[in-house]
């Protein structure tokens, strides 16, 4: 449809003005009677923060996002947008978007006066009439209202008191639209209390002149809680302003980090390698960020982004890629021994507190791995341990304390007043830790070829039964990485010991022949 090119032509078109809250109130509405999802792209927000917006929406609300980083607050504000209609009429050649039947400078009094009916309209796409700014300390209330420019009042001779001798800031160019600041409290609070006219009054004066111009804008914020109490602040007088605060959150589950990492990771890559990553290495990579949420040694005030997993997958998956490319296989899987050069990924994503500092950013990283293998090992395979029971008044123990190699340990009775303690492994382990404690030991590496690899890992008795009853993998290639899984995991149970070669090679060995092979060292 031919979309009206002059003032007459969009008064013959039957069009009427309105706000730009009312524009998104009413598509707000028309979206929610359509059904379908309201926010493409954000998961997991659909039964908490999206309800909220939309309510801000109905209300006509400016509002602000409240959460740590990796929220998708960014995005979410970004996606306003797509409430606004998708094109808008203004008349051509004004600086802050005019409304042809409702002129806002003097540009645009002035061409409707000269031109009437004959004024040219241009049409703006709803994706120009978002912006946003990143608030820092340097910016001023020239870059965001806007200045007297001396030079223009000079030459056309004009007072300071006139329009036309204003450099507008991003705010009034924002006219008609949505205008967005992200980490709020790192605005100076001087600079805060530039907005307060154009969140309440919707106008704004530049320096001491009376030149108000009432705007119509939408604006919408986003800050970190940490950054909202401690680096910075909101001024108690904007902050009543905002009237909408909506708090974001990380995923709630681990499924839903999952389905964000798979949506955000950059994994599908055409170079001739093709990566194949097993579902159950993608729990694992979801899981170390859910323990880094949990670590005493991260700032859980700082939060976790939801861009580690999306990291730590993609450097596996890069790996794994640098591995087909050295040795000349078209096909690989990402192995659990990836993950030693994939590090980097998260470390420099935890902001640790003093004592993470101490342990080191690497140790930190190397240890969130660790424990993100140990609780997928705990939620995926039985326990290794079983708990003894107490034996009967004169009888023997039923199911005496195992070691790793299968015989009876001494230990303390319930007569002693000792509790009893787990100790005793699960029947399903004891072929694989029997095998280790034979004398054997498997080494595997990243720079293996697959099928040296397999036949390694495949080596230990009852590893490749186990690996495929609870991990579940979908090929060959896949149930290596299972097993490989399964020796991690045992060894962060304490179960088995591994050694980093030079080479980058891990060796799995049992746990008890390694402590007396280093006691004959010393």
């Amino acid at each position: 449809m031919t979309r009206p090119r002059t003032l007459g032509e969009l008064r013959a078109s039957g069009y009427r003005s309105r706000s730009v809250k009312d524009e998104l109130r009413a598509n707000a509405i028309a979206r929610l009677k359509a059904g379908g999802k309201l926010f493409p792209g954000i998961v997991g927000f659909e039964a908490t923060v999206e309800p909220q917006i939309v309510n801000a929406l109905l209300s006509r609300h400016d509002f602000i996002l409240l959460g740590l980083r990796g929220q998708a607050k960014t995005r979410l504000l970004r996606s306003l947008a797509q409430f606004l209609d998708e094109w808008l009429p203004a008349i051509d050649g004004c600086p802050l978007n005019s409304d042809p039947l409702h002129p806002l400078t003097h540009h645009a009094r002035t061409l409707l006066a000269a031109r009437g009916d004959d004024t040219p309209i241009a049409w703006i796409h709803r994706d120009q009439r978002y912006q946003e700014k990143l608030a820092t300390p340097d910016v001023t209330i020239a870059d965001l209202i806007g200045d007297i420019d001396p030079i223009k009042a000079v030459t056309l001779k004009l007072d300071y008191s006139d329009e036309r001798v204003i450099h507008y800031g991003i705010i009034p160019r924002t006219h008609r639209g949505i205008f967005a600041i992200n980490e709020l409290p790192d605005l100076q609070p001087r600079i805060q209390v530039g907005l307060l006219n154009i969140l309440e009054e919707r106008d704004f004066q530049i320096r001491g002149f009376p030149v108000r111009m009432p705007l119509d804008i939408a604006m919408v914020f986003s800050a970190n809680p940490e950054d909202y109490t401690n680096r910075g602040n909101i001024i108690t007088p904007l902050r009543d302003r905002i009237h909408s605060q909506i708090v974001t959150h990380y995923p709630t589950t681990r499924e839903l980090g999952m389905a964000i990492t798979a949506q955000e990771s950059w994994t599908r890559r055409d170079d001739g390698v093709e990566v194949d990553v097993p579902s159950f290495m993608r729990e694992l990579v979801e899981e170390v960020a859910i323990q880094a949420r949990k670590s005493e040694y991260v700032d859980q005030n700082s939060g976790v982004s939801a861009r580690l997993p999306i990291a730590l997958v993609e450097n596996l998956v890069s790996n794994a890629e640098r591995r087909g490319l050295r040795i000349g296989e078209p096909r690989t899987t990402t192995r659990i021994c990836d993950l030693q050069h994939a590090v980097s990924a998260v470390s420099g994503k935890v902001e640790l507190v003093l004592e993470g500092e101490q342990e080191g950013a690497l140790n930190v990283a190397r240890a969130l791995l660790g424990r993100g293998v140990k609780a997928l090992f705990s939620q995926r395979l039985p326990n290794a341990f079983k708990p003894r029971r107490a034996r009967g008044p004169g009888g023997p123990r039923s199911g005496g304390a195992l070691g790793e190699r299968g015989a009876e340990a001494p230990a303390r009775g319930p007569e002693s007043g000792a509790p009893e303690a787990e100790t005793l492994a699960a029947s399903e382990y004891r072929a694989v830790l029997d095998w280790f404690a034979g004398g054997n030991h498997v080494q595997v590496s990243d720079e293996m070829p697959q099928a040296e690899y397999a036949k390694r890992l495949g080596a230990v008795k009852g590893l490749a039964t186990l690996a495929s009853k609870y991990l579940k993998p979908a090929n060959p290639e896949e149930c290596a990485v299972a097993m490989e899984l399964v020796l991690e995991g045992l060894h962060q149970h304490s179960m088995l010991s591994r050694e980093r070669g030079d080479d980058a090679s891990t060796s799995y060995k049992d746990m008890l022949k390694s402590m007396l092979s280093g006691l004959e060292d010393d």
